[in-house]
């Protein structure tokens, strides 16, 4: 049996107990360790989860860690990988992968002349109901996609996140920070994307904190809060993306394709469940479900969240030396979607990508179970 990678943690903030508490239901790797620059971070995650607390460098020298997953904040995520990466070992990042093209290849380089992997979050298309949504693509259920749209609203991460700043500053906004989730899953449902242009603006120029020990501050806004985005991809489908942190309240379906012989609505990929429908040519809505082990709510009873997958594909795929899921080139065409959606923004132009990727091999019910301890 293939040793299991031994698999370490920077940055000990709110996701690093996700990744901690679902660990053992995975196969292929095992969390041993985890570093922060706060050491008081790192001993009481350490302690929460019976792991090791080490110093940032420590972990990096560390001899049974094969592989780091990078939890710090975005604009961390490019120093931090390039640590890892330079230490020899495999990284796994949370998302955004990083915040520009040119540091996506320079990773990638980096990694390729070591002989190293990259995975990125998001893992969530992963999922029971998207992985059923790729596989009613590519049986045509609904035709040929032609068009469609995802929406991603909310009045902003001040009302509910203790130290939001870094979501307003150059490198957050809702497109880097809830954006992968959705443009990673059409990636993977319709392949890479051609050409993007967008409008984007904002409804002020400062946010005040609503909850916490900071409730009632100021933080600056630096960045388009409000994306109007439109994605042509290479299949030939176009897909409207509406994001922001402006909004109230919305009634808009969350993912819908639109094709020849009919329409696809799909939840909500920040999960990696929910119901999807399709209402065929003349028809009514039908739910559509399949016994996928990442339907199962995991999560308050109502959520399926299997936060971790991809890094167990990536763990396995290592040892069974197949490319894995949430792979470099797809983050990095993610990367440069999301960042040229911005561009536009600024700059009125349509934008081509000059990165492209293969779509990521389908994660079927048997294929799942597979990663599953």
């Amino acid at each position: 049996m293939t040793k299991d990678l031994g698999v370490g943690i920077i940055g000990c903030g709110n996701i690093s107990a996700a990744y901690l508490q679902l660990a053992p239901i995975f196969r292929g790797y095992d969390i041993v360790a985890v570093a922060d620059i706060n050491m008081d971070n790192a001993r009481a995650r350490a302690t929460e989860f019976d792991v090791r607390a080490h110093t940032v460098d420590d972990l990096l020298a560390a001899d049974d860690i094969d592989l780091v997953i990078n939890l710090t904040v975005p604009a961390a995520h490019v120093q931090v990988s390039r640590a890892i990466l330079q230490a020899g070992k495999h990284v796994y990042s949370e998302k955004p992968f990083v915040l520009s093209l040119a540091e996506a290849q320079e990773l990638g380089g980096i990694a390729k002349a070591n002989n190293l992997r990259i995975g990125s979050a998001p893992d969530t298309f992963l999922g029971a109901s998207h992985q059923l949504a790729r596989n009613l693509v590519d049986s045509s259920t609904i035709g040929t996609v032609t068009s469609g749209a995802a929406v991603v609203m909310s009045s902003g991460m001040e009302d509910w996140h203790p130290n939001p700043d870094f979501f307003f500053l150059k490198g957050g906004g809702p497109i880097l920070d809830l954006g992968p989730y959705y443009i990673c899953n059409l990636v993977q449902m319709l392949g890479p994307v051609k050409k993007v242009t967008s409008f984007t603006g904002m409804a002020s120029d400062t946010r005040i904190i609503q909850n916490g020990p900071r409730y009632g501050e100021t933080v600056p806004v630096q960045t388009p809060t409000t994306i109007h985005a439109i994605m042509s991809f290479e299949s030939g489908a176009i897909i409207s993306l509406l994001s922001s942190w402006d909004v109230w309240a919305s009634n808009h379906p969350t993912m819908e394709l639109y094709g020849t012989e009919g329409t696809m609505n799909v939840p909500d990929p920040n999960w990696f469940g929910g119901v999807l429908t399709v209402t065929e040519r003349g028809g009514e809505p039908i739910e559509k479900s399949w016994d996928h082990p990442f339907a199962i709510p995991n999560f308050e009873d109502v959520h399926a969240n299997y936060r971790g997958a991809g890094l167990a594909d990536m763990a396995l795929a290592i040892a069974a030396d197949r490319p894995h899921r949430c792979s470099s080139d797809f983050a990095t065409h993610v990367v440069e979607v999301m960042t040229a959606i911005l561009a536009a923004g600024e700059t009125g132009q349509v934008i081509t990508m000059t990165t492209t990727c293969e779509r990521p091999e389908g994660l079927g019910p048997d294929q799942a179970r597979a990663l599953l301890a």
